[in-house]
């Protein structure tokens, strides 16, 4: 079955069959997951990491096979539930995490030292790093890399006037800073929730590949500053505390606490970059919808005072600030007609209203026919293939949206006549994976092919969200 990708090319696969038929990669598993890579050098970095964490009693997935030209392997099946996934079920209605969720986070950060001090604790930090993809260190180069991606993937594309030669004075002084205290620690450089796996309420780590020589401060502040965990200033301290209690070594945690802001900073700028490309260039909504909330973090940073060695990156970081204020004044002044369409679980709650304005429809898909009670289709959502095949084939849920598109229209067409700015739609489902996913987005795209209106889809339970934007102004 192919699985969900993220932010790379590699295709994942579950594999699901008997014992016995999946013994000749020496397992005894029921499923597994098949890799396949765009990248030799990359697939050798995360099964040589694999391995060696492995052996060290690390929370890795085994690597069970490797094909013999190494752009395909096999590995543990480390269950379909992140740690993102994780916290969005456990988040209450005031937007704080329950205590489920919280120890989940503490048992997650308090093994984030044994990945980063492992090559110093085990004796292989002479070797440890050659496998290293693309590079064995966190060096001046690529910094500079993720520096040059904000000021071109980001600046750039919102039309922000700097000057690029006081810029890049600033950008030198902060790598001279981030360089400062180098070790023979594991950065693992994508460490944040999406890459951690939950499985029997344990954390596994997946997703390490980039991972070379680095300080340890930067994934801390990967983890606790991921725009979308939306981590409160008291979770992060807390957390913080965790790890630096976790930590073996002698460490002094003031002086900790203070440097690790700067590499907040570093990693800010980096993520916004990344936002711009994705969200700015590829139109991706999730990226772009994340923007605000880093801009929100990058704000917290002047406030504390981060930015202040570097005065003209303080002022262009005020000026990105100042524009994501005018920008969130003319989203809140708009006056088109925006139509937010859920998908959701009943067992978990009907989606509240976000708008003010109460109203619109709540559709209950339960009564057609569930793919969900069938093995091959458990661990897919209504997004994919197979399912969309299974549903329309059974028809039921096309019989069922006829009626939704009649009412639905309607309401749109009525709105958009008297001027109303929000219309919210919401499809719920036993486990809100298949039927309402199914629903959700036909009837999002069905609504946005109609009348050119602003689509917010939001498919909770499965932490999707995608953006279909104003295609007329009536």
């Amino acid at each position: 079955m192919p699985l969900a990708g993220a932010g790379s090319n590699r295709q994942y696969f579950r594999l699901v069959g008997e014992e016995e038929e999946l013994s000749n990669v020496n397992c005894q598993l029921s499923s597994l997951i098949a890799v396949i890579g765009t990248n030799q050098e990359e697939n050798e970095a995360f099964i040589d990491l694999a391995k060696r964490f492995k052996e060290g009693g690390l929370p890795v997935p085994a690597v069970l096979a490797v094909s013999d030209d190494r752009m395909v392997y096999l590995q543990e099946d480390c269950g379909d539930t992140s740690l993102y996934a994780f916290m969005a079920q456990h988040r209450q209605a005031d937007g704080t995490l329950d205590a489920e969720a919280m120890e989940a986070l503490k048992a997650t950060i308090r093994e984030l030292p044994r990945f980063q001090f492992f090559p110093i604790v085990s004796h292989t930090a002479d070797k440890f790093f050659d496998h290293c993809f693309p590079q064995r260190e966190m060096d001046r180069t690529s910094i500079m890399f993720d520096l040059n991606y904000f000021k071109y993937c980001f600046l750039k594309l919102k039309s922000v006037e700097f000057n690029e030669y006081k810029l890049q004075q600033d950008f030198e002084r902060l790598t001279d800073d981030l360089l400062d205290d180098q070790q023979d620690t594991f950065l693992y450089r994508d460490f944040q929730s999406r890459n951690v796996m939950l499985k029997d309420g344990k954390p596994y780590f997946i997703d390490f590949q980039g991972g070379r020589r680095g300080p340890i401060y930067y994934d801390v502040a990967s983890f606790l500053w991921q725009s979308s965990a939306k981590f409160s200033d008291e979770t992060r301290n807390l957390l913080i505390d965790e790890y630096l209690n976790a930590v073996e070594c002698q460490m002094d945690n003031v002086k900790f606490k203070c440097r690790l802001h700067l590499f907040v900073l570093f990693r800010i700028l980096q993520v916004l970059g990344a936002y711009g490309y994705r969200g700015l260039w590829e139109k991706k909504a999730y990226f772009a919808n994340s923007i605000p909330l880093a801009i929100r973090n990058l704000q917290q940073e002047l406030v504390l005072g981060t930015c202040d060695a570097y005065p003209y990156l303080k002022e262009v970081a005020q000026s990105l600030i100042d524009l994501n204020a005018e920008e969130e004044k003319c989203r809140a002044g708009e006056d088109h007609l925006v139509v937010d369409v859920f998908s959701f679980s009943f067992k978990k709650g009907i989606p509240e209203d976000q708008s003010g304005n109460g109203g619109g429809y709540v559709f209950d898909c339960r009564s057609t026919n569930n793919p969900g009670r069938y093995a091959e289709y458990k661990t897919l959502t209504g997004l994919d293939q197979p399912v969309i095949n299974f549903l329309e084939q059974d028809g039921e849920i096309l019989t069922f949206l006829e009626s939704v598109y009649q009412l639905v229209d309607f309401h749109v067409a009525r709105f958009q006549q008297r001027g109303f700015t929000h219309l919210q739609v919401s499809f719920g489902c036993t486990g809100g994976q298949h039927r309402s996913v199914y629903s959700a987005q036909h009837v999002a795209e069905h609504i946005h092919e109609k009348f050119g209106v602003e689509v917010r889809i939001c498919h909770r339970e499965q932490g999707i969200t995608q953006l279909l934007p104003l295609t007329s102004h009536r």
